[in-house]
């Protein structure tokens, strides 16, 4: 009876163009079979430019070529069907005036919104009220309430993002994390169906 071997295919990787992709750089082999170092060292695909940005490692695809290759071990899949591999392009470093035009673009686009915000929902209205609960006199501004509400502001969106600049306060993961985070998987799984070879070639069929 043949010693079986574990593949456990990864959800993603990136990898440079004209990589060489291993059998080990889109999964994790194991088992007590000899030839787990070989099929660890095994080239699955070479990227070209004809890959664009993004290629599909299916499962499938790993069990024809590890049979066809080494047709005495027997393949146990686990985990994930496809491994989306993104191909990182050298990049070009982005120039400072780039940066502070689109900095100041969302600073202005921040502000705009929060004044818009206070203005809908009568802040400076509820400010004089609560000063004249308070003390007794009516002020047109009251600073001693917007001052630290604006610092307020500004402090409790930096909690919020769980950053200052590079500084976590925390290892728990920030909102736009963890939407950052969805955004990929939903799109590594999009890739996965509309970008693999084998279901174009079940759907050609």
């Amino acid at each position: 009876m043949a010693t079986p071997v574990y593949i456990r295919m990864k959800k993603s990787i990136y990898v440079q163009p004209e990589a060489m992709l291993r059998l080990k750089d889109v999964a994790r082999v194991t088992g007590q079979s000899r030839s787990v170092p070989a099929l660890e060292s095994m080239v699955l695909h070479e990227v070209t430019d004809k890959d664009h940005n993004i290629v599909v490692i299916d499962s499938f695809m790993v069990v024809e070529q590890v049979i066809a290759k080494y047709p005495q071990v027997e393949v146990e899949l686990l985990g994930p069907n496809q491994c989306v591999v993104h191909v990182e392009k050298v990049k070009k470093d982005p120039s400072i005036f780039l940066i502070g035009a689109i900095w100041l673009l969302l600073f202005i686009g921040a502000a705009m919104a929060i004044m818009n915000f206070h203005f809908d929902v009568s802040m400076q209205a509820v400010q004089q009220k609560l000063h004249f609960m308070l003390t007794g006199d009516m002020v047109e501004h009251p600073l001693w309430i917007q001052v630290p509400y604006s610092i307020g502001l500004g402090v409790g969106m930096i909690l919020f993002f769980n950053h200052w600049f590079q500084k976590r306060f925390n290892e728990e993961p920030s909102p736009m994390e963890v939407e950052i985070f969805n955004y990929q998987e939903d799109l590594d799984h999009y890739v996965a169906i509309k970008e693999n070879k084998v279901e174009k070639q079940d759907v050609d069929d």
